[in-house]
């Protein structure tokens, strides 16, 4: 059975939360473990309601903190899929941190985080629907996302080696 191209749109997902006293640390900065937890969430949504299926987590790419998000702020998470692979799909999280007024907006983090698609036994991975980018930003990132999937199966050791060596001349020219 063939699935249906699903547009980036039918899956977007957007998440927002008030950083209480118990999500920060000593000097009143959210926690860095409380953040992954709510991009995983959220991405973990997102995926799903592109699926249309329960999707575990299988990675995250590269996550920095590049601002500190303070006691008080709102920060909202906005993602959307990226890619649909054969039984995974890639998910692009953002995160934006403003005051109570929604004031001082900034971005403050993003990562790609990669699931797949569980069977009705929640035990088997199962083919996921493709995606239909439309906007040119979104034909960008599924363009992009085959290179950042070659990169996670080449550290995984998941890249056959003639695969692999090759990908290892194309990044470092070597």
């Amino acid at each position: 059975m063939e699935l249906k191209a699903k547009s980036v749109s039918e899956s977007k997902s957007i998440m927002t939360e008030m950083i209480m006293p118990n999500d920060t640390n000593p000097i009143h900065n959210l926690m860095g473990g409380n953040l992954l937890k709510w991009m995983d969430v959220v991405a973990g949504i997102c995926a799903g309601k592109h699926c249309e299926r329960y999707v575990v987590t299988v990675s995250v790419d590269h996550v920095s903190f590049e601002k500190p998000i303070h006691l008080g702020d709102v920060i909202t998470l906005e993602c959307v899929v990226t890619r649909a692979f054969n039984t995974s799909c890639e998910v692009y999280v953002e995160v934006f941190s403003s005051n109570i007024k929604g004031k001082n907006t900034r971005r403050c983090n993003d990562a790609y985080f990669t699931f797949v698609a569980l069977d009705d036994d929640e035990k088997r991975p199962v083919k996921v629907p493709p995606l239909l980018p439309i906007t040119d930003e979104e034909k960008k990132r599924y363009d992009e996302a085959l290179r950042r999937r070659q990169i996670r199966l080449l550290f995984s050791g998941r890249l056959d080696k003639e695969a692999a060596k090759k990908l290892q001349i194309e990044l470092l020219g070597k």
